[in-house]
């Protein structure tokens, strides 16, 4: 590519690739919203009511699989655009300020007030979850450790700025130079055996957590995760210098998406069994492929649905897309604030659902109005309006 073609596409605004950031986000709104009523994650999650459905996780469990894996495709994507305009050192400074200072700035507020809620819980509601009955008489020992504390929902923030500074390491070492025979085969393949070839990378990350695959919320990087999401991040990279990938795969979208259907349809009810047969290698290996399919698949359709449909300058969606990130710094603590009450209130479990999301987006997105966009938070965000493209994260 020549070096005026390439400042062109530097300049240019993906405002599918901005949407699809967006819609990730959202979706993990919604998502973190619904597990609240879920049978998989009764176990486990703070505010888990009384009222469940398998329906919820049926589909809670399918965007579980794509959503984060889209995130970090498109977040190697804007890192290429960055590193092509910028250079190294000013993909590095951006990412720094747009993950690494909101970080610092809303995770003790996220965490503490997480915190502060969970204790309310257990102290002011009687229809308590599983977790928070598990809990409880630990939190009432005043002899008892304190709990390491997690990264939360905004673990992904440190996993980008991490694959940004391996980007750097990587140019600084020249490893391009030394993986294109590599390279070089890959790109002859046909575009469908890529997309069965690419999924077989992820196993053994896969391979080392339960089925589904966990947030990896701790302080520490965990190696599953680093290989995992690392494997996005390097493909939407790749994107960005190989855009004709997308229109070779094109035909094949409608395949993709039958296939990823087949894949979790599968998946889902074998779940289901899975804790009848723990100790079933089989079950857990197969679990583990249909999980690496279906996930990279619907990545891969979900890109060629927002190229397709998504790709153009409209001022709703940029706004949506503008303020998906201060949506989703703050939507957990107002989940948690407004389920906690409902954990005893007599609600259908699709009531309680409708009024925890539909209350947590519109209070995130009024404060946002009110208090972000157009003022100096919101620039702390997301830059300066005219340089929002390369300012997502």
């Amino acid at each position: 590519m020549n070096t005026s073609a390439q400042m062109s596409e530097a300049n240019a605004r993906f405002h599918y690739m901005d949407n699809l950031r967006a819609l990730a986000m959202l979706t993990g709104v919604v998502f973190h919203g619904a597990l609240a009523y879920s049978v998989l994650a009764h176990p486990f999650w703070p505010t888990a009511d009384a009222g469940q459905s398998l329906l919820i996780d049926a589909f809670a469990w399918f965007f579980h699989l794509f959503r984060m894996p889209l995130f970090f495709v498109v977040a190697g994507f804007f890192a290429a655009l960055l590193a092509q305009k910028s250079g190294i050192g000013g993909m590095l400074k951006n990412r720094f300020m747009r993950i690494i200072l909101p970080l610092i700035v809303f995770w003790p507020l996220v965490y503490f007030s997480m915190s502060w809620l969970i204790r309310y819980a257990i102290t002011d509601v009687q229809n308590l979850s599983p977790l928070l009955q598990m809990i409880k008489p630990w939190l009432d020992n005043p002899q008892a450790p304190t709990a390491p504390p997690t990264l939360v929902h905004l673990w992904f923030l440190p996993y980008v700025m991490c694959f940004c500074i391996l980007v750097w390491v990587a140019s600084t070492l020249e490893w391009h130079t030394y993986l294109n025979g590599l390279v070089a085969w890959f790109d002859a393949l046909t575009p469908m055996k890529k997309a069965c070839l690419v999924p077989l990378s992820l196993m053994p990350a896969l391979f080392a957590v339960p089925a589904p695959f966990p947030a990896p919320e701790s302080f520490f990087p965990q190696w599953w995760a680093l290989l995992f999401y690392g494997t996005y991040f390097l493909i939407g990279f790749r994107l960005f210098h190989q855009a004709r990938f997308l229109d070779q795969l094109r035909p094949y979208a409608p395949r993709l998406l039958l296939l990823s259907l087949l894949a979790y349809a599968v998946f889902f009810y074998l779940l289901q069994n899975k804790a009848a047969t723990k100790t079933d290698f089989l079950l857990q290996m197969t679990l583990v492929l249909l999980q690496a399919y279906t996930g990279y698949w619907m990545t891969l359709v979900c890109i060629l649905f927002g190229q397709r449909w998504l790709d153009a300058h409209h001022g709703f969606l940029r706004y949506i897309a503008d303020a998906s990130y201060w949506v989703y710094l703050v939507h957990l603590p107002l989940i948690f604030a407004i389920q906690i009450p409902l954990m005893d209130v007599h609600l259908h479990w699709s009531v309680k659902l409708s009024l925890s999301v539909g209350a947590t987006l519109a209070i995130a997105f009024l404060s946002y109005h009110l208090f972000v966009r157009g003022r100096l938070l919101g620039r702390f965000l997301n830059g300066n309006s005219s340089r929002a493209i390369i300012s997502a994260i």
